[in-house]
């Protein structure tokens, strides 16, 4: 079935479900790529989303549309080094599952700093930033924590955390636990309550209850969290309450949305869905965002967790994104109106280039770590990196500025030169972790130029893909890289002159993916340079492109 002919389908499925006249048409994912853990607000006409970053810096990406479909990335919540100080902390490490709400001209973000300073809270008047310094919540134990401002103007915190009394029955067994908080002393107040306990029925030996947000709804409270960990078995649940610290009744109906009942070999499959969150349209509708993968082969996705949008069936006493035993779809019908001259962010995702044309780097580019001088220099329609003794393999901030992979099928192609008389490599890397990257860089090397292709082996020793000397490239000349992934074909050329290509080596690109390299993250391609004495590397542009 065409996506025409799908999206008219649903749109009969959904005719009725919707408070309002209103609806437009969305295709999944809204935001591809590694953009995980997705959690929403709406102030207004205005809808802001927040995702997960993990080590990579500028923290928490925040983006912002006024119609659900058209998404804009506005900044980095987490864009400082006093707020974020990401050092040595695994690739998978660093910042999990950040939520945001409004509350009376305020907004607040909160989530947890993995092998940091745990859970803490930034706030802003304008989610463009810039948002304070964090506030830390030692009291908290656990992470994915979550706002929630009651009508009757109190605040609290929701949070994943241990088993209660740290005693827990079977492995994976976690608990919910909410407490008070005062906005005027921004401290926690109050006992602190467990208000779920190991999952939707305890004797079923439910694992990994997380991600947990509340909603209040016709005087009742719902707690809606994630539940049977990230992989294939993933699931969103959802319980309800007459008081906010409960008993909370599971519902007969969870989980209310997940794929794990599918068949594996259904064509084109979105799997791992769950970690959801939920907004209200101005009309009283309500949508969801959450995270899914999309594999193309088996188990293998190389971008990572991404970011989908569903309408949420309300019309009963329980809230259902997905029914049971239907795939989530590409394209959607959702209760709102479309914005006009707009590109969605799938669209802008799909052919991208940066020529370095603008005073600042673009808010796509990313840093692993904490960067604690500025190695990098937009100057004359290009972007100037040091090559520093930093290598990609460290666990440190190497010279290396990224953009996700956001499709099964991409290439990313750029143009550089060395700075002459330096010993020093630059060049492209396809980057998952330390442990499991390619690197595809020029070398100079005593007056000379050479070509490489790398992986690292075992106790990161540098396994040599390919390398040979470029005896027809002339010293101040840029040089043009291309890294391609097929799916799992990873394929890297060269070029002199940006018009003949020559292929320098094919290789299995599953090594970027998480079922191979593990973590959470998704891959990234990046612009990088490495040198044992200070030395300069020059690109001139860069782009990504989808390849159909």
């Amino acid at each position: 079935m065409n996506l025409n002919a799908l999206i008219l389908c649903m749109t009969m499925g959904l005719y009725g479900l919707f408070t309002g006249t209103a609806s437009a048409q969305v295709r999944n994912p809204i935001l591809p790529g590694f953009y995980p853990d997705p959690s929403i607000c709406r102030v207004g006409k205005d809808y802001y989303l927040v995702n997960s970053s993990f080590s990579y810096f500028p923290g928490v990406p925040i983006f912002h549309s006024t119609d659900l479909i058209h998404w804009k990335q506005i900044g980095h919540v987490l864009n400082r080094a006093s707020q974020l100080n990401l050092t040595n902390q695994g690739i998978s490490e660093g910042i999990y599952a950040p939520a945001i709400r409004f509350n009376k001209g305020t907004f607040y973000l909160i989530t947890t700093l993995i092998g940091g300073g745990g859970n803490l809270i930034v706030t802003a008047t304008n989610p463009a930033g810039p948002w304070s310094d964090p506030i830390w919540l030692p009291e908290i134990n656990g992470i994915d924590p979550s706002f929630f401002f009651d009508k009757n103007e109190k605040a609290y915190i929701i949070n994943n955390g241990p088993a209660p009394d740290n005693k827990p029955l079977y492995d994976g067994h976690r608990a919910i636990y909410l407490q008070e908080f005062n906005l005027k002393t921004m401290k926690l107040t109050g006992p602190r309550k467990v208000v779920v306990n190991g999952g939707t029925d305890l004797s079923k030996k439910p694992i990994w209850i997380e991600g947990p947000h509340l909603y209040q709804k016709g005087g009742a409270y719902y707690l809606m969290a994630a539940e049977g960990g990230t992989g294939e078995d993933h699931s969103e649940v959802i319980f309800k309450s007459d008081s906010i610290f409960g008993p909370y009744e599971s519902f007969s109906g969870n989980p209310i949305l997940t794929q794990r009942d599918l068949p594996a070999n259904r064509p084109s499959p979105i799997t791992c869905s769950g970690h959801a969150d939920l907004v209200q349209t101005s009309k009283g509708d309500w949508v969801a965002v959450f995270l899914a993968c999309q594999p193309y082969a088996g188990n293998f996705y190389n971008t990572g967790r991404q970011t989908f949008m569903l309408p949420v069936d309300w019309s009963g006493d329980w809230p259902v994104i997905l029914p049971k035993g239907k795939a989530i779809p590409e394209g959607v019908i959702i209760p709102t109106v479309s914005g006009a001259g707009q590109t969605t962010f799938y669209n802008y995702s799909t052919n991208w280039k940066d020529d370095f044309d603008q005073p600042e780097l673009r808010l796509d580019w990313n840093f692993i770590r904490t960067p604690k001088e500025k190695w990098y220099e937009l100057k004359d329609n290009s972007l100037i990196i040091q090559a520093r003794s930093v290598s990609i393999t460290d666990k440190g901030n190497p010279s290396f500025i990224g953009r996700r992979l956001q499709h099964a099928n991409a290439e990313m192609t750029t143009a550089l030169k060395l700075e002459k008389g330096k010993d020093m490599e630059a060049g492209l890397v396809a980057f998952q972790n330390e442990s499991f990257l390619y690197k595809l860089v020029v070398e100079e090397k005593e007056g000379k130029y050479f070509l490489g292709l790398s992986f690292p082996g075992p106790n990161s020793v540098i396994i040599l893909k390919a390398y040979s000397e470029i005896t027809d490239y002339q010293p101040g000349d840029y040089l043009f890289l291309r890294m391609t992934v097929i799916g799992k074909k990873l394929m890297c050329f060269y070029s002199l002159n940006n018009q003949k290509w020559i292929n320098f080596g094919t290789e299995d690109a599953t090594k970027l993916s998480t079922s191979v390299a593990g973590g959470f993250v998704g891959a990234y391609f990046g612009l990088y340079a490495f040198a044992p004495s200070p030395a300069t590397a020059t690109f001139d542009w860069a782009s990504y492109k989808k390849i159909e």
